[in-house]
């Protein structure tokens, strides 16, 4: 996949971009429905809300250049909502769906945004920051997630995520 963007200052996050969006389908791989909501008895997010919050990202990254998309399960994740410990989340068939229709669109903005663009302001509630800012943090958080689903995997018996 290329990595020709309209400034060479996104063409590194692409990159990440590119790598999260197949590691994604290899974190879910092979996992049963009934593990994802598994916490192992802990107060952390389960697969199911880190999977449903990655989707959901990748939404908000989409939204400037594709206004109005939504996920299967839009209701948990929208405002930032936490974890909910008595919602029934998306199967991973659906969050599966959600990522492949979402990821060529966010892609998309990705490679598109402007110098200008980057270095405007970004409103989050009382705090300023670029765009350049908001999306070194939402490639960042990408990978956290990734690396939270790759944990996951192996507290939960399965084998570890594979990056080949």
């Amino acid at each position: 996949m290329t990595t020709k963007t309209a400034t060479t200052r996104m063409q590194g996050f692409l990159s990440l971009f590119d790598m999260h969006t197949t590691f994604f389908a290899r974190a879910l791989e092979g996992v049963a429905e009934k593990d994802m909501y598994n916490r192992l008895d802990t107060q952390a997010n389960h697969m199911g809300w880190l999977t449903g919050s990655l989707v959901q990202q990748r939404i908000m990254m989409a939204s400037e250049t594709h206004p109005g998309l939504h996920q299967a399960g839009e209701e948990l994740f929208k405002d930032h909502r936490g974890i909910q410990d008595s919602a029934t989340y998306p199967t991973i068939a659906e969050y599966q769906a959600d990522w492949d229709r979402i990821s060529p669109m966010a892609r998309e903005a990705l490679a598109t945004i402007s110098d200008e663009k980057l270095d405007s302001d970004f409103d989050m509630g009382g705090m300023k920051i670029t765009y350049y800012e908001l999306i070194s943090f939402t490639i960042y958080r990408e990978a956290s997630i990734i690396g939270q689903l790759a944990l996951w995997r192996r507290l939960l018996g399965y084998a570890a995520l594979k990056y080949d």
